[in-house]
This record gives C-alpha cells, structure tokens and sequence, in this order.
C-alpha cells in the first residue's frame, strides 16, 4: 500500500501518535514539539547534509537527540586513493535546547560543541551552510567551510512513520539535487562544489520520537545526467512500520516518482556483512534494479554496549536502470552516490 497525503494537517493526534501515516511529495504534516507525549529525552532531531561531486563530499549534522547532541563533519575523497576523515564533536543533555526548527522550509540553526562552530541558514529559497571546526580528527588544523545551495526541488520524500510503540513515531523529508556552489577547505587544500563539477546536495530531514533498538538501511543519489538533466533518488526501510507507504522515491528535474518496495542485498559471510563487496538493489516493482560497487565505507562507530550508534555508510558507484512514472529508463553507469546500514540503541 501506498497512501499518499495531499493536503496540509497536524501531524500528531492528541496521543501523540501520528494522525495519518503516510508519504507525501511536500513538507504537508505540521511538527510541532509541544504535541509530543514521550519524554524529552526521547526525542530524536536532526539536519544532515551532504553535498558532493563524483570526486568528493562533504557531510555535514547538527543533531539534538535528547540525551546527547552533535555537530560533526565527514570528508570524503573518491579518486584512486580514497580517503575519509570523521569528526564529532559531543554535548550532553541538549534536550530541545539545540533549536532545530519544526519545519525544513525555514529557519536558522546555530550550534556549538566543544572545537565545531557551524550555522545553518534557511530563508525559505535558499541555504547557507557554513562554519569551522578546529583541531579537526586531532590533527591541529581546521576545517572550513562554506556552501549556498539553491534550486530547491519542488517535490521531495516526505514520510511519516508509526512505530509499533504508543507515542513513537518518525517524520523525515529527503531533499535530493540541490544546486551546490561554494567550498571546504582543509590541511591547505580547497574543495570547490559548483556547477562545471555538478555538485548537488541533499538533505536528510528528521523527527521523532524512536524506539531504543533499530536498524535501518538508507540509500540516496543524485547527479547530472549527460543529457544535462538532473536524476537523483531516494531508497529505504527500517523506518518504523510502513505499511501505510515507503520512502522509495526516484527524482528527475525536480519531479518525485514512487516506486515500490527495494531491497538491499549486501553480501554476507554468515552473520557478518562484507560493506565493501559488491552489493545489489531491486524493487518490487522492477523499477529500480541496480548495481553498486563500495568505494568507501564510512564507518564511525560509537558503542557503549546499552547506547550505540554503528553506521556503515559506503559511498560507491551504481550502475543499472531506473524507470520513471511515464515508463522512461534511466540509465546509470559509475555514478558515485551512497547506500548504508545503520543499527541504533538510543
């Protein structure tokens, strides 16, 4: 099933359960704080962005997950040689008080956290990221950064998920293909993002109040085709329960198309999985049959045994077909984009 919202409304009922589960191609649900019924600390919020070329990104988060929240940064060199660098900065018990706002169509975020000083500014058409983070990954340098991102898609993944759980719910939109232009600079090398090297953003949108056990796997793309338009799409599950629709979505010069189910096949040696194998992905309905070799596994783990957070993000290129609505096949050979699986106690 796939029940689609098309008209604006509350996104809690008065139990703080989510009114009318579904997913939507605009921001239509209202979030608001003030309607939650858990405990502060349950509460999960956070913006992640990652703005990329075929050759590099950057990912950049500001997150207040009630007992603990983060400004952090990860940059990522793709080429012959490629490298990742992973920092976090920590502050205990930010409960609400970082002030991420309850819209993604709007609003400023300021946040600080021990050496990381980053700013996100929204006003309603187009983006500001920019800030410092000193002694980055301990190496007594700063990186910089700063980037605009313009050309807001009209239609985007909009999702909102019960959990099996009283009062618990998810409300994430992902913004796929933004226009990326400015640069990050680190170690006295500069990394610019604009349009000759068709750098594009996304952004991962999210709200709620979790369960403390969960996996999740994500995956995301964008990029310029050669015919100059722009293709880009948005895959997973693990999300809490989506039986009312899932966030499978493909983009194409700023359209939203549904799709289906897809399932990640990552390869496995009993119990454990090989993140850096080739992995698959297929759909229910055919439309999205890909390829993906890892280039980069992302992995940045905390894990405290009661609290964790494992990611395995792995940046690689997906080669395949996608189809449009309309039946147009998109075909995609070596892009770079990246797909994860992420297991959680929070």
């Amino acid at each position: 099933m796939q029940h689609e919202i098309t008209r604006p409304q509350k996104l809690l009922d008065a139990n703080g359960n989510i009114a009318e589960p579904g997913y939507a191609k605009k921001l239509l649900w209202e979030y608001a704080r003030g309607d939650i019924k858990a405990p502060k600390i349950r509460i999960k919020e956070w913006d992640y962005y990652y703005i990329g070329t075929q050759d590099y990104g950057i990912c950049l988060t500001i997150s207040d997950a009630g007992y603990v929240g983060t400004v952090s940064a990860s940059i990522l060199r793709f080429g012959s040689r490629p490298r990742q660098m992973n920092g976090a900065q920590i502050r205990l018990f930010p409960l609400g008080k970082v002030g991420l706002p309850p819209t993604s169509e709007r609003g400023d975020i300021h946040a600080k956290a021990g050496t990381a000083d980053f700013t996100f500014e929204n006003d309603g058409k187009t983006r500001r990221l920019y800030g410092s983070y000193d002694n980055y990954c301990n190496t007594k340098k700063a990186l910089i950064f700063d980037i605009r991102l313009s050309e807001i898609p009209p239609e985007s993944m909009v999702i909102a998920t019960p959990f099996d759980k009283d009062k618990h719910f998810y409300y994430n939109q992902k913004i796929n293909c933004m226009r990326a232009e400015g640069f990050f600079e680190f170690d006295g090398t500069r990394y610019d993002f604009n349009r000759e090297n068709g750098a594009l953003a996304t952004l991962d949108w999210g709200r709620g109040v979790w369960t403390y056990d969960n996996t999740w796997l994500w995956g995301s793309g964008q990029m310029v085709l050669d015919s100059g338009d722009v293709f880009g799409f948005n895959i997973g599950y693990g999300f809490g329960n989506t039986a009312a629709a899932s966030e499978n979505m493909l983009f194409f010069n700023g359209k939203a198309h549904k799709l289906e189910d897809v399932t990640f096949h990552i390869p496995r040696d009993g119990k454990k999985y090989l993140y850096t194998e080739p992995w698959t992905f297929t759909s229910s309905d055919g439309r999205f049959e890909m390829d993906f070799k890892p280039v980069i596994d992302r992995y940045d783990p905390i894990d405290a045994k009661i609290m964790c957070m494992i990611p395995h993000q792995v940046f690689g290129l997906i080669s395949g077909t996608a189809i449009l609505d309309d039946g147009t096949e998109i075909k995609l050979k070596d892009k770079m984009v990246f797909a994860e699986r992420v297991h959680n106690k929070w």
